[in-house]
């Protein structure tokens, strides 16, 4: 089965109708549901999530109201400046609500994310005084018994381990140590 201009098109009508992926595939023949929820996210269709059954729903148990009698309008109307009339009305912003995120469209980067590990101030400053006595060793250097923590980016020169003596059964030396394994209640205060 292959995408054809027709089939895209009746794909495009069914699902701003408010069809289902189901009901598309089952008109189209030949695709599967799935098939036809790929074809919609690569066309870049907007997402119906939770818009498309509700507002049906609504309008279906919503009464008929017969059309209210329009009023009289009063037969003098003050005249409005033309200053007014030419001035566009601007749309009110809408304020987001912190619970409502963006969709992302597939292929796209994320946004970045605040972060939430936050290193307390007496860890940073206890390793950065480690860090100035540390032995600078290279990865072929690493052993068991030594610490592991990496300094700098790995694609420049300047790129080290720290080398001190690690603690029994950790990667890390006592410094290290603190900044890598954090418990777990100070980690949770620091989100909140």
């Amino acid at each position: 089965m292959s995408w054809t201009d027709e089939r895209v098109e009746t794909l495009k009508k069914m699902w701003s109708e408010g069809q289902s992926a189901s009901q598309i595939a089952k008109e189209l023949g030949g695709v599967t549901r799935n098939a036809v929820i790929g074809k919609v996210h690569r066309l870049g269709l907007s997402n119906r999530a939770g818009a498309g059954a509700a507002p049906k729903a609504a309008a279906a148990a919503a009464p008929k109201a017969k059309p209210a009698k329009p009023k009289a309008e009063p037969k003098a109307k003050p005249a409005a400046p033309a200053a007014a009339e030419a001035k566009p009305a601007e749309p009110a912003p809408t304020p987001k609500s912190p619970a409502r995120r963006a969709i992302i469209p597939a292929g796209q980067p994320l946004p970045p994310q605040p972060s939430t590990n936050e290193i307390p101030a007496e860890a940073l400053a206890k390793v950065s005084e480690v860090e100035k006595k540390a032995k600078k060793i290279s990865v072929m250097e690493l052993t068991e018994k030594t610490c592991k923590w990496p300094v700098g980016d790995p694609a420049t020169d300047d790129f080290w381990f720290c080398g001190l003596p690690s603690q029994a059964g950790k990667p890390y030396c006592e410094a290290h140590v603190g900044v890598a394994f954090q418990p777990m209640s100070s980690r949770r205060d620091r989100r909140r």
